[in-house]
């Protein structure tokens, strides 16, 4: 849609008045039960709404997240918990999904793209002629010099770019050699491990780890850490091609996601790893739950024998991996969040873990093939592996990852440092301090009813408001529709694309929001008296 054809839809919608929050979101009104055991949040719709609420069936667009927090496992069991059952997929009806109706204002639908007419001067003095400063969790921005180094190549009439090249071309070798090279240097890469660029996503990586590491299929062992979503979701592929062994990482109270367990020292959790395992498998940053490893464990001595399987598609070349000391066989990371572009995906595999496929892993998953072939056995996807490339000069020039792992410590602690001297009106995930993730930051407003389990209505309006007024400011991406509809938390994402001074433009309006609203509270409360 051009940007003349917005402001006109966006003059035209203003005209018949935005809906407001009753008509535009669901109303969090009580306490459900979702599977007899747990209590979650229900979701009630206003009844002028419609298409308010949808799950999975054969013919939706949107997926259902399976096994995600909605669905609980049953934790006092290890026995349920290695059920498949307790990871099929919801059925319609358990799991409410807010779709906006027609009409909502475009910041309450996930518009990332408000026209200059809708934002304010304070905005327009800020960005100047730049972008938004985009809080999505991804795919997301990349970072500004990045954006304009590959707009140059476009501009450039003496040049082929990546998107015309073949991947068999002399000038695509080159390309491809750099990207690999340089993220080998940027994370120092050992020389034994091979870096593939793959096709699939982290979805893709799901299936390829067991089908790689696991000939036996289900006479084959590989232990699971779930600690969230995405580690949820890879237990799902885990069941078709290996025999999953899970370790559960949910409070028992709560059944939520909130730590990770010590697998460095005997202990519970490591009593679980079946020594026979082919890998254990982690998510290094989980982005719905806010669970964030910042240092892998080093399995006891006994288990020392097992490789780390590690998806970091979210928190990759944020700080540094220690491959050697953790045992890593392979860390994989989807390219959308710090590395580039969606639609490649890369693998870092340990040499001596290739040639033990099974016979049923498709060839564009198979390591061994990938590998053997220099990244060329099917069509690469030379755009993406170039976008990857600039990515890695951009931070070999910052200083390489030590220094994003400084910003993102900073940025973090920006949001986090608001939300604490907040008073209660912003809450954030009840995340484990030790692993409150740097990547995401999922927070709250409580408003007036600080400390309360649900939302009020007040608290959502407060939230609608919010969300407006961050769009008019030309800050985007804190709620977007996931396949997981609209949760309970908004997310500030803050991945490479977000710079520091980004984060401090949120950080500052969160601070300003919060002041206004206490000082109309203490007015309300003065005129009652």
């Amino acid at each position: 849609m051009s940007s003349s054809t917005f402001d006109a839809e966006h003059d035209t919608t203003q005209a018949h008045g935005w809906r407001n929050l009753s008509d535009s979101l669901a109303v969090f009104t009580s306490v459900k039960t979702i599977d007899e055991e747990h209590a979650e949040l229900e979701v009630a719709t206003i009844p002028t709404a419609t298409d308010v609420t949808s799950s999975v069936d054969e013919t939706s667009s949107v997926e259902t997240p399976v096994g995600s927090d909605e669905s609980r496992a049953d934790h006092d069991s290890q026995a349920n918990l290695n059920h498949e059952d307790d990871f099929a997929p919801l059925k319609r009806g358990n799991l409410s999904m807010v779709r906006p109706p027609p009409r909502a204002h475009p910041a309450l639908s996930g518009d990332v793209s408000p026209p200059q007419t809708s934002l304010t001067a304070s905005a327009k003095a800020a960005l100047g002629n730049g972008r938004v400063s985009n809080f999505g969790p991804g795919p997301t921005s990349l970072p500004r010099p990045v954006e304009s180094k590959i707009a140059a190549m476009f501009a450039d009439p003496s040049r082929l770019t990546s998107l015309a090249l073949s991947h068999r071309t002399p000038e695509f070798k080159r390309v491809l050699d750099d990207a690999r090279d340089n993220l080998r240097r940027v994370m120092n890469v050992p020389m034994e491990y091979e870096i593939l660029f793959l096709h699939g996503g982290g979805h893709g990586q799901f299936a390829a780890v067991p089908l790689n590491l696991c000939p036996g299929g289900q006479d084959d062992v590989g232990t699971y850490v779930v600690s969230g979503t995405w580690s949820e979701r890879s237990l799902v592929d885990g069941r078709k091609y290996c025999s999953p062994n899970v370790i559960d990482a949910k409070d028992l109270a709560t059944g939520k996601y909130v730590t990770f367990p010590n697998l460095s020292e005997e202990n519970e959790a490591t009593a679980k790893i079946d020594p026979q395992s082919k890998f254990v498998y982690l998510c290094s940053n989980e982005t719905v739950n806010g669970v964030e490893v910042f240092d892998l464990p080093v399995l006891p001595p006994h288990l020392r024998h097992i490789p780390l399987i590690v998806d970091a598609s979210s928190d990759f070349t944020s700080k540094p991996v220690d491959f050697v000391k953790s045992n890593v066989g392979v860390l994989f990371a989807c390219a959308s969040k710090n590395v580039g572009h969606p639609g490649v995906t890369v693998a870092i595999v340990r040499r001596d873990l290739l040639g033990n496929a099974s016979p049923y892993c498709p060839s564009v998953l198979d390591y061994t093939l990938n590998a053997d072939s220099g990244n060329l056995y099917n069509t690469t996807p030379t755009f993406n592996v170039e976008v990857v490339g600039c990515v890695m000069e951009w931070i070999l020039e910052q200083g390489g990852v030590e220094e994003t792992e400084r910003r993102s410590k900073v940025k973090a602690e920006l949001i986090h440092s608001v939300v604490e001297s907040s008073q209660g009106f912003y809450v954030t995930a009840p995340v484990d301090e030790q692993f409150r993730s740097r990547m995401n930051v999922p927070f709250k407003i409580a408003g007036r009813n600080a400390g309360t389990s649900l939302p009020t209505k007040e608290d959502i309006k407060l939230t609608e408001e919010f969300l407006i007024r961050c769009w008019e400011e030309g800050m985007v991406g804190l709620r977007t529709p996931t396949p997981f509809g609209f949760g309970e938390y908004l997310r500030a994402s803050l991945y490479h694309g977000v710079d520091v001074e980004d984060a401090e433009r949120l950080a500052d309006f969160m601070k300003k929001y919060a002041d206004e609203q206490r000082g109309m509270t203490i007015a309300t409360v003065a005129a009652e008296e």
